[in-house]
């Protein structure tokens, strides 16, 4: 590979994270100084048009702030953002019985909770990325202690202590989803970096989730990641059960990838770059110009999803990152190949030259469907993750180095 060129990359994205992504967020109402915590409700130039709070985006914003200061140095107004996303989330954000809400009001009076601890997840990233970049161990053990609970909501759900009606009937149709593993994986292996004492530990636990992943939802036969199945790991036939999520794959392959840099295994390496040729597959839309679908039906039935065929900003950072650590990985120009196709396309695409930032929602034909820059989905997140994974992963191979892990 032209060395020049992995320097050009690198040096686009290291731009892109400090001069057009972050400024965009910092220029913002993002940041509520009288309130706490974030606003991630904004339109295309940053303006509020929603101050209900997203609990995803306190702690998603909280970790894109603190690892700002861990990649790049710290600085007082990083440090400062990311403060106000903590005291939030300590304030406001989970509830007596231990578990999180899902949103609040601008004041943070709660306004819904959900069953899922996708909540908790993200405070898990954000308390021990802030405590990485800050030496707090408090905030560390808070995010520790928040992931055992994940850890023991995952194992024994019949003890979740947020009693409410099922949304399903479990004794009909018992399912597993992929993204709960998903989650687990990866704050486990945040966790290992934040906490060295540690890391055996947190290597375990990634590795237990790693293998859920394989064990339940990787279809060799179906050559696809099944979202939903049975809790034996049985294929179902219904919509829920042929669904393919190619961008969490993409995301899935990249936390598999990582935990095999870590531990040397090279079977889980192939099975994770084989998630990602699979999701590239089934994802591409090469009919309709280019780009990733969000949804697809394994058996090519009809998606019920009716956003099935949009194309997502988070689904192409998560292509992004996989395609470029699978080149580090395994030096095959395949993935090179990839890495620049989608990025021509989310460039030329999802990026916003006037105001900065991405658009989060194209049609299929890749035009925009929505133009706010942020809401209870979109905010500093995914894309600033991907900026600098790829900005990181891209540095080291410009100079010829292998790549070291990402989480």
């Amino acid at each position: 590979m032209d060395q020049a060129k992995l320097k050009a990359y690198q040096q686009f994205y290291h731009d892109q994270i400090l001069n057009d992504c972050v400024p965009f967020w910092m220029n913002s109402d993002l940041l509520d100084r009288e309130y706490g915590g974030y606003i991630s409700s904004v339109d295309e130039e940053g303006r509020c048009y929603n101050s209900d709070k997203s609990v995803w985006f306190q702690g998603r914003g909280l970790w894109t702030f603190s690892a700002l200061c861990n990649r790049y140095g710290v600085r007082d107004e990083w440090i400062e953002a990311a403060k106000l996303g903590k005291t939030f989330l300590e304030e406001h954000c989970v509830d007596s019985d231990g578990r999180m809400f899902f949103q609040t009001t601008r004041e943070g009076l709660p306004l819904r909770k959900r069953r899922y601890m996708y909540s908790e997840s993200f405070y898990v990233v954000g308390m021990a990325e802030y405590a990485a970049a800050t030496g707090d161990k408090d905030a560390l053990a808070k995010a520790e202690a928040m992931f055992e609970q994940m850890l023991m909501l995952y194992r024994t759900p019949e003890k979740d202590p947020f009693k409410i009606t099922p949304k399903g009937y479990a004794t009909t149709r018992a399912t597993r989803e992929s993204a709960v593993p998903m989650v687990l994986v990866s704050s486990a292996q945040l966790l290992r970096r934040c906490d060295p004492d540690k890391a055996d530990y947190y290597t375990a636990v990634a590795d237990e989730m790693a293998a859920a992943i394989l064990d339940y939802h990787y279809k060799p036969e179906l050559e696809c990641v099944l979202e939903s199945v049975l809790l034996d790991g049985t294929r179902y036939d219904t919509p829920a059960g042929r669904t393919v999520n190619p961008g969490h794959s993409c995301e899935n392959s990249w936390f598999l990838m990582n935990q095999a840099l870590v531990t040397g295994n090279k079977e889980l390496l192939e099975k994770a770059l084989n998630v990602l040729n699979w999701s590239l597959k089934l994802g591409w839309d090469e009919e309709h110009g280019g780009g990733m679908v969000y949804f697809v039906d394994i058996d090519g039935r009809p998606c019920e999803q009716l956003e099935w065929d949009m194309k997502l900003w988070w689904v192409h950072n998560e292509v992004l990152i996989a395609t470029l650590m699978a080149y580090g990985l395994t030096g095959e120009q395949q993935y090179f190949d990839w890495f620049e196709k989608t990025h021509a396309y989310a460039f030329s695409h999802f990026h916003d030259e006037k105001n900065g930032e991405w658009y989060g929602y194209l049609h299929r034909d890749g035009t925009v469907s929505h133009t706010q820059k942020g809401s209870m989905w979109k905010g500093p997140y995914h894309l600033p993750r991907c900026l600098m994974l790829c900005d990181k992963m891209l540095s080291e191979l410009a100079e010829g180095k292998p790549i070291t892990p990402i989480l």
